[in-house]
């Protein structure tokens, strides 16, 4: 994988942060569990964010242990394959909880890998 997948994936994984962020502002718990097209663009996101995290380099990744790459994919396989299933209250904590975080994060390595 070359550094600009890498970046490519980056920048993939901001912007569904970002996105996601912006679908939750103002909205309650409540609202996601009662808005579909809330929800469902939402599992969008976290899909998005996991699948181009399973598609950043093993070195890539090593540099920055601090990300939970692993739980990023992880996440992703999940909602995938049990899509029947989705616990909501999970969705609500991490696009609530983790992903601001994330997001900074991902800025900030953005900034370090554009500069190797």
């Amino acid at each position: 994988m070359t550094l600009q997948d890498d970046l490519s994936r980056l920048k993939h994984i901001r912007d569904a942060c970002s996105e996601a962020l912006q679908f939750m502002a103002n909205q309650t718990k409540d609202d996601l569990e009662n808005n579909r097209m809330l929800a469902l663009s939402l599992v969008k996101e976290l899909e998005i964010i996991g699948e181009a995290a399973n598609n950043i380099s093993a070195e890539c990744q090593s540099r920055y242990p601090h990300i939970p790459w692993g739980d990023m994919i992880g996440m992703r396989n999940r909602l995938v394959h049990a899509y029947f299933g989705i616990n909501y209250d999970i969705v609500w904590q991490t696009v609530t909880d983790n992903l601001p975080f994330l997001l900074q994060e991902i800025i900030n390595i953005i900034v370090q890998e554009s500069n190797i």
